[in-house]
């Protein structure tokens, strides 16, 4: 099995059927595989299983988080290498996978890809990859997101894999820490592009920045101290950040920022039992690492 596409989805049901009659039209199933794991969903997404029943499906009839599904589901996969997409995102190259492979064998020490995100609702992909600057991009990075990446399976689980102590929201940072850590490289290619289809005007609407805000605020809490040898000057700059950006210039998030403080607390007996420093050198080299353009 060359490679897998993992999916993990909840409460999507349209925009994970879209994504997977696309794929369906670019994989050879012969030697590639998808898996897909419904967390908690309310929206009968468990139909797709009827429509697409050439998919390895994993149901939790509870939610357990993005992040602790894909823990669960990236072990089963049986390709060389993984592709993570969201369900609302989809490849804009029908030669995704050999690009990929390409990659992987032109720089061996490599253990992540971070793809080209493309963000928005377009009326074709021939208009989505018009977004962007067509001149071809690679360059060593310091992280990945989840709507589109490929990572080689036995890097993966050289490390601890996606952390159960998040749920969703910051999880791609600590599995690119670890992998830096166990000595490979991430790089960005923008020849693998992915489009992200998400309304960022509707988001804003119905409350998703708030939310966001919470959960990156709580996980990167819980990054340094899984993280970092000396996590409470860190911790302190987060908060004093946004606390003086966010919570002093909206009332409503201000109440999140201290909400999610109680939160912290509340947890933090839990995440310590996951503590796992990375050494100093580690921390070092991302800092020199460039960031993804999106």
């Amino acid at each position: 099995m060359q490679a897998t596409i993992i999916i993990v989805s909840k409460n999507r049901r349209k925009e994970l059927e879209f994504t997977l009659q696309i794929l369906e039209k670019f994989l050879d199933l012969s030697i590639h595989e998808v898996l897909v794991f419904l967390d908690g969903c309310s929206d009968n997404s468990e139909l797709l299983q009827i429509q697409f029943d050439w998919v390895k499906w994993f149901v939790s009839e509870n939610s357990i988080g993005a992040s602790a599904a894909r823990h669960q589901l990236y072990p089963k996969a049986q390709g060389q290498f993984l592709i993570g997409l969201d369900d609302d995102s989809h490849p804009l190259n029908y030669d995704f996978i050999e690009r990929t492979a390409y990659i992987f064998e032109k720089f061996p020490n490599v253990g992540i890809i971070a793809f080209q995100e493309i963000k928005g609702i377009f009326e074709s992909d021939e208009n989505a990859s018009k977004q962007v600057n067509p001149k071809e991009e690679e360059y060593y990075c310091s992280e990945f997101i989840g709507c589109g990446f490929a990572i080689r399976k036995d890097v993966y689980m050289a490390t601890n894999g996606f952390p159960v102590w998040i749920d969703i929201y910051g999880e791609e940072s600590c599995l690119s820490l670890e992998v830096l850590a166990k000595g490979y490289d991430m790089i960005y290619s923008n020849s693998i592009k992915v489009n992200h289809r998400v309304n960022i005007a509707e988001r804003k609407l119905f409350g998703q920045n708030y939310f966001r805000f919470g959960k990156q605020l709580k996980n990167t809490t819980y990054y340094y101290l899984v993280y970092y040898p000396f996590p409470i000057g860190k911790i302190l700059k987060l908060y004093g950040h946004n606390f003086s950006k966010y919570a002093l210039m909206d009332w409503t998030y201000f109440k999140v920022f201290f909400k999610t403080i109680f939160e912290v607390v509340r947890g933090v007996p839990r995440v310590m039992k996951y503590r796992n420093p990375v050494d100093k050198k580690v921390l070092k080299k991302m800092k020199t690492l460039s960031g993804l353009k999106y």
